[in-house]
Protein backbone atom coordinates (compact mmCIF):
# COMPACT_ATOMS: atom_id res chain seq x y z
CA UNK A 1 0.00 0.00 0.00
CA UNK A 2 3.00 2.51 0.74
CA UNK A 3 4.68 1.44 -1.91
CA UNK A 4 1.33 1.78 -4.45
CA UNK A 5 1.18 5.55 -3.00
CA UNK A 6 4.86 6.69 -3.50
CA UNK A 7 5.26 5.22 -6.90
CA UNK A 8 1.47 7.30 -7.17
CA UNK A 9 3.08 10.71 -5.99
CA UNK A 10 6.46 9.98 -8.29
CA UNK A 11 3.76 9.47 -11.06
CA UNK A 12 2.24 12.86 -10.60
CA UNK A 13 5.67 14.60 -9.99
CA UNK A 14 6.82 12.72 -13.30
CA UNK A 15 4.04 13.61 -15.18
CA UNK A 16 4.36 17.26 -13.98
CA UNK A 17 8.07 17.88 -15.01
CA UNK A 18 6.88 16.35 -18.35
CA UNK A 19 4.13 18.52 -19.47
CA UNK A 20 6.02 21.66 -17.56
CA UNK A 21 9.34 20.78 -20.14
CA UNK A 22 6.44 20.78 -23.45
CA UNK A 23 5.22 24.14 -22.44
CA UNK A 24 8.02 25.45 -22.07
CA UNK A 25 8.77 23.84 -25.61
CA UNK A 26 6.09 24.67 -27.30
CA UNK A 27 6.08 28.39 -26.09
CA UNK A 28 9.51 29.52 -25.92
CA UNK A 29 10.43 32.93 -23.85
CA UNK A 30 12.70 35.07 -26.09
CA UNK A 31 16.24 35.30 -24.40
CA UNK A 32 19.02 38.11 -24.07
CA UNK A 33 22.22 37.95 -26.27
CA UNK A 34 25.43 38.28 -24.95
CA UNK A 35 26.80 39.34 -28.88
CA UNK A 36 24.90 39.46 -32.23
CA UNK A 37 27.08 40.09 -35.55
CA UNK A 38 25.49 42.16 -37.43
CA UNK A 39 25.34 41.89 -41.58
CA UNK A 40 24.71 44.75 -43.65
CA UNK A 41 22.39 44.06 -46.56
CA UNK A 42 24.78 44.95 -49.36
CA UNK A 43 26.22 41.69 -49.96
CA UNK A 44 26.46 40.62 -53.24
CA UNK A 45 23.93 37.80 -54.77
CA UNK A 46 20.70 36.97 -54.39
CA UNK A 47 17.99 39.42 -53.32
CA UNK A 48 14.36 39.07 -51.70
CA UNK A 49 11.67 41.05 -50.59
CA UNK A 50 10.51 40.41 -46.79
CA UNK A 51 7.23 41.74 -45.35
CA UNK A 52 7.71 42.05 -41.60
CA UNK A 53 4.42 42.53 -39.92
CA UNK A 54 5.05 43.78 -35.76
CA UNK A 55 1.53 44.00 -33.41
CA UNK A 56 2.36 46.17 -30.43
CA UNK A 57 1.05 44.66 -27.23
CA UNK A 58 -2.26 46.06 -25.99
CA UNK A 59 -0.51 46.47 -22.44
CA UNK A 60 2.73 47.98 -24.53
CA UNK A 61 3.03 52.06 -22.95
CA UNK A 62 1.08 54.54 -25.29
CA UNK A 63 3.72 54.72 -27.65
CA UNK A 64 7.19 55.07 -27.76
CA UNK A 65 9.82 57.18 -28.74
CA UNK A 66 12.80 54.76 -28.82
CA UNK A 67 14.85 53.23 -31.22
CA UNK A 68 14.11 49.71 -32.54
CA UNK A 69 16.08 47.86 -34.64
CA UNK A 70 15.76 44.29 -35.94
CA UNK A 71 17.76 41.47 -37.29
CA UNK A 72 16.50 37.79 -38.76
CA UNK A 73 18.19 35.06 -40.12
CA UNK A 74 19.08 31.22 -41.49
CA UNK A 75 20.89 28.69 -40.42
CA UNK A 76 23.10 29.28 -43.33
CA UNK A 77 24.39 32.52 -42.54
CA UNK A 78 22.16 34.47 -44.26
CA UNK A 79 20.80 37.45 -42.22
CA UNK A 80 18.70 40.69 -42.70
CA UNK A 81 19.93 43.65 -40.48
CA UNK A 82 18.36 46.31 -40.22
CA UNK A 83 19.32 49.14 -37.40
CA UNK A 84 16.46 51.44 -37.39
CA UNK A 85 12.72 50.62 -37.69
CA UNK A 86 11.54 53.30 -35.69
CA UNK A 87 10.32 56.91 -36.86
CA UNK A 88 8.34 58.56 -33.54
CA UNK A 89 6.50 61.00 -36.41
CA UNK A 90 5.23 57.82 -37.93
CA UNK A 91 2.92 56.70 -34.79
CA UNK A 92 5.17 53.52 -35.11
CA UNK A 93 4.68 50.93 -32.47
CA UNK A 94 1.94 52.69 -30.66
CA UNK A 95 -0.35 50.01 -28.24
CA UNK A 96 -2.87 47.86 -30.23
CA UNK A 97 -1.38 48.39 -33.14
CA UNK A 98 0.35 46.30 -36.41
CA UNK A 99 3.13 48.13 -38.48
CA UNK A 100 4.46 46.69 -41.91
CA UNK A 101 7.85 46.98 -43.19
CA UNK A 102 9.23 45.86 -46.83
CA UNK A 103 12.54 44.91 -46.20
CA UNK A 104 15.01 43.91 -48.61
CA UNK A 105 18.42 41.35 -47.73
CA UNK A 106 19.74 37.98 -49.36
CA UNK A 107 17.61 35.08 -49.90
CA UNK A 108 16.29 32.92 -47.23
CA UNK A 109 15.09 29.72 -47.22
CA UNK A 110 13.76 29.30 -43.41
CA UNK A 111 14.16 31.94 -40.81
CA UNK A 112 14.83 30.40 -37.81
CA UNK A 113 16.17 33.27 -35.60
CA UNK A 114 14.36 37.07 -34.92
CA UNK A 115 16.64 39.77 -32.50
CA UNK A 116 15.04 43.10 -31.66
CA UNK A 117 17.17 45.75 -29.92
CA UNK A 118 15.58 48.55 -28.41
CA UNK A 119 17.24 51.87 -26.95
CA UNK A 120 15.49 54.61 -25.49
CA UNK A 121 13.72 55.39 -22.11
CA UNK A 122 10.16 54.70 -22.89
CA UNK A 123 9.84 51.04 -23.19
CA UNK A 124 7.94 49.01 -25.59
CA UNK A 125 6.17 45.60 -25.67
CA UNK A 126 5.80 43.58 -28.92
CA UNK A 127 3.33 41.12 -29.23
CA UNK A 128 4.97 38.94 -32.00
CA UNK A 129 6.52 39.68 -35.13
CA UNK A 130 5.82 37.76 -38.34
CA UNK A 131 8.64 37.67 -41.30
CA UNK A 132 6.89 36.68 -44.73
CA UNK A 133 9.47 36.01 -47.95
CA UNK A 134 9.12 34.20 -50.93
CA UNK A 135 11.57 31.62 -50.69
CA UNK A 136 10.82 30.90 -46.60
CA UNK A 137 7.85 29.98 -44.65
CA UNK A 138 6.20 32.30 -42.64
CA UNK A 139 7.42 32.58 -39.38
CA UNK A 140 6.48 34.23 -36.18
CA UNK A 141 7.89 34.92 -33.04
CA UNK A 142 5.82 35.88 -30.11
CA UNK A 143 6.99 37.92 -27.42
CA UNK A 144 4.42 39.75 -25.38
CA UNK A 145 6.95 41.03 -22.70
CA UNK A 146 8.64 44.39 -22.71
CA UNK A 147 11.80 44.46 -24.53
CA UNK A 148 14.66 45.26 -22.18
CA UNK A 149 17.04 48.54 -23.05
CA UNK A 150 20.14 48.30 -24.98
CA UNK A 151 20.49 43.97 -25.32
CA UNK A 152 19.47 42.01 -28.95
CA UNK A 153 16.16 40.19 -27.28
CA UNK A 154 14.86 37.51 -28.99
CA UNK A 155 14.39 33.58 -30.61
CA UNK A 156 17.48 31.28 -32.07
CA UNK A 157 15.54 28.32 -33.66
CA UNK A 158 18.90 27.27 -35.79
CA UNK A 159 21.24 25.58 -33.28
CA UNK A 160 23.68 28.00 -35.15
CA UNK A 161 26.38 29.43 -33.35
CA UNK A 162 28.14 30.46 -36.45
CA UNK A 163 26.19 34.16 -36.55
CA UNK A 164 24.80 33.90 -32.96
CA UNK A 165 26.45 33.51 -29.28
CA UNK A 166 24.12 32.93 -26.96
CA UNK A 167 24.46 33.88 -23.15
Amino acid sequence: MVKLKVASVLLIFALLFIVTQASNSINPQPQILKSLKTVQNTQVGSRCSYTVRITTSCSSTRFTRDMIGLAFGDAYGYQVYVPRLDDPYSRAFERCSTDTYQISGPCMYNICYLYLLRMGSDGWKPESVTINGYYSQPATFYYNTFIPYGVWFGFDFCNSQSMISSM
